[in-house]
């Protein structure tokens, strides 16, 4: 008898854990959410993110809320010397959490730590030629995301991004935007639209201006875009995600329909900060 009943109790127990498990993760959050809100955390965030001040009052209780869910999940790890500490949590935490205001979010599901490196690190590339053969490159780097649950950033990359809040250049907006392209599968410049999207529209409008970029950047013709955003769509996505949020008024003025679908994806509107 306890031959039959002991593998009905693990299933039993296994499902239970599974429906739960969704109602405690956010029972947990919720929690977070209600605690106080450290004030050397907010000291940070005051320093580290100009802009920060000119938020409209709703959205800054919504991100000091989400850092500290995001705090309490991600693991931070220092390399090359990197000592982790309060500073670089929030400031890492604050810029990533600006892409989850206003939206229903499971806080980045895929990313379980973030490697900081002092500076610009470098990373070996394999190629290949026209000729078919492959070779080794070094390649500088500020950040990266990785699709199985890493993040790696230059702190003094992220320090200058948050420093300088209009330049449309911010590696930790970059990364993170490519970890909710990631959330469905590879990056491809396609995140998980709402309901109130049209993935049509989304591929027409963002296609014509990644075309467009394309050409700028073949002819050296002006950009709001860095030119790294006309490698591949998932660039693009991120490198325009930036400029959404840190060159929003001039985006809204020359590219008002790449605007409205950003602004209606991540459902704040910047220029209005």
């Amino acid at each position: 008898m306890l031959s039959y009943l002991l593998p009905a109790l693990i299933g039993a127990t296994i499902i239970a854990y599974l429906i739960g498990k969704p109602y405690w993760r956010d029972y947990k959050r919720n929690k977070l959410k209600s605690l106080p809100f450290k004030k050397q955390w907010r000291k940070i965030i005051q320093q580290r993110m100009p802009y920060f001040k000119t938020m409209p009052t709703d959205l800054q209780l919504q991100l000091k809320q989400h850092i500290q869910v995001f705090l309490s999940e991600k693991n931070f790890i220092g390399k090359n010397g990197v000592d982790i500490t309060d500073e670089i949590k929030v400031t890492i935490a604050a810029q990533a959490c600006l892409l989850l205001l206003n939206r229903s979010t499971n806080y980045y599901p895929k990313l379980k730590t973030i490697l900081v490196y002092p500076r610009a690190f470098v990373k070996q590339h394999q190629s290949a030629g026209a000729d078919g053969v492959h070779f080794t490159q070094n390649m500088t780097m500020s950040g990266e995301s990785w699709s199985f649950g890493t993040i790696v950033l230059s702190w003094q990359d992220t320090l200058d991004g948050a420093y300088l809040p209009n330049d449309g250049h911010n590696v930790v907006i970059h990364e993170f935007a490519h970890q909710l392209d990631q959330e469905d599968g590879a990056a491809n410049g396609a995140p998980i639209l709402s309901k109130e999207q049209n993935y049509d529209t989304w591929a027409d409008v963002f296609s014509a201006q990644f075309e467009a970029l394309k050409h700028q950047a073949s002819s050296g013709g002006r950009s709001i875009f860095d030119y790294y955003g006309a490698t591949n769509p998932a660039e693009f996505f991120a490198v325009a995600s930036e400029v959404f949020f840190e060159k929003s008024d001039e985006l809204k003025q020359e590219h008002p329909r790449l605007y409205q679908q950003f602004s209606l994806y991540y459902r704040v509107d910047p220029t209005l900060w």
